[in-house]
C-alpha cells in the first residue's frame, strides 16, 4: 500500500537537482521537490510525499490532521515509515 504522507522540509539540499531533506515522524530522507519548484519551497514548509516525490504543499494544520489519521492506520503507516527509512534519494 502506498500512502501520501506529510513531511516537513528541513532544508533544500540541491536546488538544481530538486532535492530537499524532510522529516516524517522522526524519519529523515531526501525527497524530490521538482514537481513543486525548488524556489517555492523553504525550510519549515509541509509537503505531501508519495513515492519519494513532494506532490503538493500543505498547511501545518492539514499535515497534523493527516498524520493523526495515518497513525490510526497503525500497521500500514508503520510499514510505510519503514520503507521510507530504508530508501535513499541522493
Amino acid at each position: 500500500m502506498c500512502l501520501g504522507i506529510p513531511g516537513q522540509i528541513l532544508e533544500v539540499v540541491d536546488e538544481a537537482g530538486g532535492l530537499a531533506r524532510v522529516e516524517v515522524s522522526g524519519v529523515r530522507r531526501n525527497v524530490n521537490i521538482s514537481l513543486l519548484g525548488a524556489d517555492s519551497i523553504q525550510s519549515g514548509d509541509w509537503v505531501l510525499i508519495h513515492v519519494g516525490f513532494a506532490m503538493s504543499k500543505i498547511n501545518e494544520q492539514e499535515a497534523f490532521e493527516t498524520l493523526k489519521l495515518l497513525q490510526q492506520m497503525d500497521q500500514a503507516f508503520q510499514d510505510e515509515l519503514k520503507l521510507m527509512e530504508q530508501s535513499q534519494l541522493d
